[in-house]
């Protein structure tokens, strides 16, 4: 008999489709539910979450069949370490947003609240079954509804965000595409689809052509999904046109997910034994400082504050893939295995998510989206500016930020692995990361309209000197006080026996 505990895995993605079903309907009734009940949805998953995590730390791995059948001819949800980490900061990051959107969205979009929640919230279904399923095409199947989502979602702008949804659709279809291509070709070799079936099936046909081709799709599929460099393409225009709450979730989590996906897929379907046999993480290695050095340097060549972090996201997701290709050569603990990629994972989360929301913030006010436009909102707007500065901070890379620990511990897993090149990209990278979020800062604390005739004084006209609403700016500085906070909690090496437990499951770090 199952506790109650291990049925959550599937109640926290059945909830969710459910909720977005109810939220269509009852948006006829009252516009003003939708929200509401989209809220309420979100919190009920995120302290689902929580029990899974302390389950999984304190009882073991979660191992749900759904109807009954066995695997592998049923779908089987399994909850580990590395899941049920990464669906916390999924539904933490997914609620926030949800919080922030109550006024955001009657702004940005208004009189589509209910289609906009319907859609968030088969969003959020999606990125759940990702993170839960123990199925390869299963996950597909997720993958799918997740980029149906999120193309909606960040078409509902309208005009040029359509085309930016277009250019997402056509390069994650081929991405998804890839993905199918190998699922099946693992399946024509194994006949399975359950994910600790195919860890079993596949060890002795690792030399096998067919098994080496479906690695390969599975690279260049989930490359693109996460924006790795130079697959990266669709995503400044995505990031930038989306209503704030979404570009926050593809920078915060979406593309993370991919990451999530790639790691279980390279780590849970293939293991380490598999991958130290092939150039593969070293290649990732290489394209991981390419995307740190290119994503930054055209950071700086950006007017736009959204596209700006756009292209931020690029290099950062140049230090989680990094930090993944040192896995397997780094293995002393605290930073060795996956650590420094998954701490990453939940600190770019934090800093990147409050940095896309005050971008919207700044548009909600008075509709600013160029960097020299942001000239007196220091004064103006000081808790939102302060929430940015701190951010920024901490993706520059100052102590005791979550920014500051990620690079840290990419920098001592770099040296383990002997690969010292990549210590001098990581501090160039934060050099350049100074450069272009110092120019937001100064203008915004240290640059004031000059005459009445200023090209920029409209703007200032526009924007009234209270502060956004409470229920944005609350968010907001939640995610900013957890840049500091959890970088403290970091350096104290709190939360490292969890990262440990995920290391453990792919025999990876730990080794002191």
């Amino acid at each position: 008999m199952l506790s109650f505990v291990e049925h959550l895995p599937v109640l926290v993605v059945v909830i969710s489709l459910l909720s977005a079903i109810t939220i269509f309907i009852t948006g006829w009734i009252n516009k003003k539910t939708a929200w509401y009940i989209s809220t309420a949805t979100l919190l009920s998953q995120f302290i689902s979450s929580i029990f899974i995590l302390h389950h999984v730390m304190t009882v073991g791995p979660i191992r749900y069949r759904l109807g009954g059948w066995v695997p592998p001819w049923g779908i089987e949800y399994v909850m580990d370490a590395l899941n049920a980490y990464v669906l916390v900061i999924l539904l933490f990051l997914g609620l926030v947003c949800v919080i922030y959107s109550k006024r955001n969205i009657d702004h940005e979009l208004p009189d589509k609240g209910v289609s906009f929640y319907t859609v968030y919230q088969l969003l959020i279904t999606g990125l759940c079954g990702i993170t839960v399923t123990g199925d390869i095409f299963n996950m597909y199947v997720f993958i799918e509804i997740t980029s149906l989502s999120a193309y909606a979602l960040i078409a509902s702008r309208g005009k040029i965000a359509l085309k930016a949804s277009f250019t997402y659709l056509v390069l994650g279809s081929i991405g998804a595409c890839f993905f199918l291509l190998g699922i099946g070709f693992l399946y024509s070799v194994t006949g399975s689809l359950n994910i600790h079936d195919l860890s079993l099936l596949l060890p002795p046909l690792y030399g096998n052509r067919v098994v080496l081709a479906a690695f390969v799709f599975f690279i260049v599929g989930l490359s693109i999904k996460m924006a790795l460099f130079p697959l990266h393409t669709w995503l400044p225009d995505a990031h930038a046109f989306a209503p704030a709450e979404i570009s926050a979730m593809l920078s915060g989590i979406i593309i993370e997910i991919s990451t999530y996906a790639f790691i279980r897929v390279a780590f849970s379907v293939f293991t380490a034994r598999f991958l130290q046999s092939l150039p593969v993480f070293d290649i990732l290695c290489w394209l991981a400082a390419a995307a740190i050095i290119i994503g930054s340097v055209l950071a700086i060549s950006q007017t736009n504050l959204k596209r700006m972090l756009a292209y931020s996201s690029v290099a950062n997701m140049g230090y989680i893939v990094l930090a993944l290709g040192l896995s397997i050569s780094a293995r002393k603990a605290p930073w060795g295995g996956l650590n420094p990629s998954m701490m990453h994972i939940l600190n770019h989360a934090l800093m990147k998510g409050c940095l896309f929301l005050v971008a919207g913030a700044f548009i909600y006010k008075a509709d600013l989206w160029e960097i020299r436009d942001f000239r007196g909102l220091g004064r103006r707007m000081p808790y939102t500016c302060a929430a940015f500065v701190i951010a920024a901070l901490s993706m520059i890379g100052i102590p005791p930020s979550v920014g500051f620990v990620s690079k840290l511990y990419i920098i001592l897993a770099s040296i383990e692995a002997k690969k010292f090149f990549f210590v001098p990209v990581l501090l160039l990278s934060s050099l350049l990361n100074l450069i272009y979020f110092w120019r937001v800062i100064e203008t915004m604390y240290m640059k004031r309209v000059e005459g009445k005739d200023s090209a920029h004084t409209s703007h200032e006209l526009h924007l009234q000197k209270e502060e956004i609403p409470l229920g944005m700016l609350a968010p907001i500085w939640v995610l900013a006080s957890l840049c500091v906070i959890m970088g403290i909690l970091w350096l104290a090496n709190i939360p490292i026996p969890l990262l440990n437990q995920i290391n453990s499951t792919f025999g990876l770090g730990g080794i002191r």
